[in-house]
């Protein structure tokens, strides 16, 4: 019989606390790279409207939401990086709990920070491309939709689960 303890509960895993953090590390690490990816691409097509020669017949309010979308776009690169910045501040300290917890919050503030870049830039090119109205519609109804999925399905679906009552165990009777 293996002398480690089962730290996750429900899912049967055979890992000490320690191997746990590591694996929510690792885990919380490909989901920042992920994250990065669709900020880069974000970023930099906004970073490209300003040489393009339709820029400068933007009116003011399109100027204002292209300038917001920028400040979110760095903020929320801002936030993918600071889980790194945090690792390299708390290496070797015996801190790993610390670090996930924290990497945690920050993954969810730059997921909010994405939602918002997204229908921020979809409003700016709707605005740009069809009209205020238009710009106005896709970007709510964009926002709407990511707070659909970002949301209101993960608690769904967390509720759910914790509704489902553990399986016993072969011959055990309740």
């Amino acid at each position: 019989m293996s002398d480690v303890e089962d730290y996750t509960g429900r899912t049967g895993r055979n890992e000490t606390r320690e191997e746990q953090l590591d694996r929510n590390w690792a885990e919380l690490l490909q989901e920042l790279r992920v994250l990065q990816t669709g900020v880069q691409i974000l970023a930099g097509f906004l970073l490209t409207l300003p040489f393009q020669q339709r820029f400068e017949t933007l009116d003011g309010v399109e100027v204002a939401l292209y300038l917001a979308n920028v400040v979110v776009a760095a903020m929320t690169t801002a936030f993918i990086l600071l889980p790194v910045s945090v690792h390299r501040r708390l290496f070797r300290k015996r801190l790993k709990e610390t670090l996930v917890s924290s990497a945690d919050t920050i993954t969810k503030i730059a997921l909010g920070g994405i939602a918002l870049l997204s229908a921020g830039t979809a409003a700016l090119v709707f605005d740009v491309a069809a009209g205020r109205s238009a710009g106005v519609t896709a970007g709510g109804a964009l926002l709407g939709v990511m707070v659909v999925l970002l949301v209101f399905v993960p608690f769904r679906l967390k509720k759910r689960a914790s509704g489902k009552a553990a399986p016993l165990p072969p011959g055990k009777a309740q």
